[in-house]
């Protein structure tokens, strides 16, 4: 049975293999140079694998709640050089997700910890993890518009079962909600007893948590279980954040006065 290219690419697209249609006239060109068929059909095989697997790690990027896909390469090793760069790097290999551990960064405000934490889970994304990214404020307000809308049981299973939960920023807003010392026991207990990986920022020492979560009981019990399998990373030195302020600022002012 013959078939002109253009049926061959309507059935294609009938099929969904999209990976396979979007390469044909490139592998045909393949295929006119002398390569046999188990070459070019190999080929084509791969194209379409490597659409979906595109697809699928687009998808879990969207579902995740990541705004932004940061990775290492354009993180300033050099400005703050006191930072854990070893232990930083084996995070984000994502080993700690495999084995179910957990990793709290702390430290002051603008030295790197929400860009790690977002570069963790954006490579864990990549890995073919799924992962649930949110700032803290978000995380308590999920679960509240949940409890009122009557439909916690399937918020709490989406960030009970993630392979990886990021709550970014826990006590930047040093007033947390009434029922927040709860909530965030509840989903740290679900994801210990599964061994899922949990990581967790904050600019607030380990000691201020019980103050701050109006519960030290809770607060303790959330940190009991994620030092118990996790790792403590420090993050000091100098905000990032004033440096390109002040690099800004001092554009803005060569400009003006030039």
């Amino acid at each position: 049975m013959n078939m002109s290219i253009a049926e061959i690419e309507k059935h294609l697209k009938t099929l969904r293999l999209h990976g396979m249609n979007t390469t044909l006239q490139t592998r045909l060109v393949q295929a006119n140079q002398g390569a046999s068929f188990i070459e070019v059909f190999a080929c084509l095989v791969q194209d379409e694998l490597d659409c979906r697997n595109s697809r699928f790690i687009e998808t879990r990027f969207k579902a995740s709640g990541l705004k932004e896909q940061l990775t290492l390469t354009e993180f300033d090793w050099g400005f703050n050089p006191k930072l854990p760069k070893k232990e930083i790097y084996e995070l984000v290999s994502g080993k700690f997700i495999r084995d179910g551990h957990d990793a709290l960064l702390i430290g002051s405000p603008g030295t790197g910890k929400s860009h790690i934490a977002k570069t963790i889970a954006h490579a864990a994304i990549q890995t073919g993890y799924k992962v649930v990214y949110r700032e803290a404020h978000t995380f308590f307000e999920d679960l509240f518009e949940a409890t009122q809308l009557k439909r916690r049981k399937k918020v709490n299973k989406l960030f009970s079962e993630a392979d990886l939960l990021v709550i970014d920023d826990l006590f930047l807003r040093k007033k947390v909600p009434e029922q927040a010392a709860d909530d965030l026991l509840d989903i740290i207990l679900n994801r210990y007893s599964s061994r899922k990986a949990t990581t967790i920022t904050s600019n607030r020492p380990l000691e201020d948590w019980g103050k701050l979560l109006r519960d030290n009981a809770a607060s303790s019990a959330i940190l009991d279980r994620l030092l118990h399998r996790g790792i403590l990373l420090k993050f000091e030195g100098k905000s990032y954040r004033l440096k390109e302020a002040s690099t800004r600022l001092g554009k803005n002012k060569r400009k003006s006065s030039g």
